[in-house]
């Protein structure tokens, strides 16, 4: 028997999968909208194993079956059960024959020794966590609930703590495009600049530069700890204050540093940084504004288009930032040979030059 015409059709375009061929409609799926309710679940459901210490125990004790695991975290065997399986599902551990292990993602980033730990960073990453369940009347009124801005140390510590290892990564990577190590005797201006990856980055690669580190009180800390445990804090004068006035020293500075401080500022703010980067650089000097930005079709920068709204539902005047926001900004405070650079996945930054 010869076979059909189009034998496709009996594969592809059965009733349940298209509905009568070239007449019916058939509706999107809605995975989307799914994905997005149980964001919310998933999300607590990483809170909870946090709090009851199970990445941790598990790397102490090794894989281990869910009833000498309930005993050692203190729960409820079948409550725990259904959340270790949660966690299988969303791909942060490991199950075989109801025995739970770690793998290489809870590793890196969910035990507190991890090369790489969250740990402290994903109860505060969100922000207040009460603004998203206020977000409606942030959107109506232009003002979050509670503000990160009211204390911005209990926020930015565990923020910048958290994503040191990242920022120092992409910071020493970004070397291999901008060569600031063939620089002689370098003077950094690192504004805002949290755990100070970037300037550890550039003074480990350039061991005659030295730096200018700011941030706010009770944030700076930090940084003069991260550069004592890297060996470059001797190099480093620190600079407390907000560096919307903070005096600086004008045309002395061989970089400049705005690294993730642009889209807590507002359109105003950031603009304001700019300039005030372009005034502290020497002609030649460079800039170098590292953030997450909104691709124009808001479809490709998923994280940067998600982290902008994150800074507009829990800061004053934060907003998401778009390249041809940033672009802009650099342009008219007269910076030229504009470049975007990928360090490392997902860590952009623009880099551009004052004219000698």
């Amino acid at each position: 028997m010869a076979d059909a015409p189009y034998p496709e059709l009996k594969k592809t375009h059965t009733m349940a999968h298209k509905g009568r061929p070239w007449t019916d409609y058939k509706p999107p799926p809605a995975a989307a909208v799914w994905s997005v309710i149980e964001g919310f679940g998933s999300y607590y459901l990483l809170l909870a194993a946090l709090e009851l210490d199970v990445f941790d125990t598990l790397d102490r004790t090794g894989p281990t079956a869910i009833g000498p695991l309930a005993g050692e975290v203190g729960a409820s065997e079948p409550h725990l059960q259904a959340l270790l399986d949660s966690l299988v599902t969303l791909g942060l551990l490991e199950q075989y024959c109801s025995v739970y292990g770690l793998n290489n993602t809870a590793e890196r980033y969910l035990t507190s020794r991890g090369e790489a730990s969250m740990v402290d960073l994903i109860p505060v990453a969100p922000g207040p966590h009460g603004n998203w369940a206020n977000l409606a009347e942030t959107i109506r009124s232009g003002r979050p609930a509670t503000p990160i801005d009211d204390d911005p140390a209990a926020f930015y510590v565990p923020l910048v703590e958290g994503t040191f290892t990242t920022m120092l990564r992409a910071a020493t990577r970004a070397d291999l495009m901008l060569r600031y190590s063939s620089q002689v005797a370098p003077r950094v201006l690192d504004l805002g600049a949290g755990g100070a990856p970037w300037t550890i980055a550039v003074l480990k690669a350039c061991p005659d530069g030295s730096a200018v580190v700011n941030d706010l009180p009770g944030v700076l800390g930090v940084a003069e700890r991260m550069t004592a445990e890297h060996g470059v804090w001797d190099r480093c004068r620190f600079l407390q204050g907000d560096f919307h006035e903070v005096a600086l020293e004008d045309g002395t500075f061989d970089l400049v540093v705005l690294g993730h401080v642009c889209r807590t500022e507002g359109e105003a703010g950031a603009r304001h940084l700019v300039e005030r980067a372009y005034s502290a650089l020497r002609p030649g000097g460079r800039v170098m504004l590292a953030d997450y930005f909104v691709d124009p079709e808001r479809r490709f920068n998923r994280h940067g288009v998600l982290m902008g709204m994150t800074m507009m539902t829990s800061t004053l005047n934060g907003s998401p930032l778009s390249n041809e926001q940033v672009v802009g900004w650099l342009r008219d405070a007269g910076f030229r040979a504009l470049r975007l650079i990928e360090p490392i996945g997902f860590q952009f930054v623009y880099v551009a030059t004052m004219p000698r």
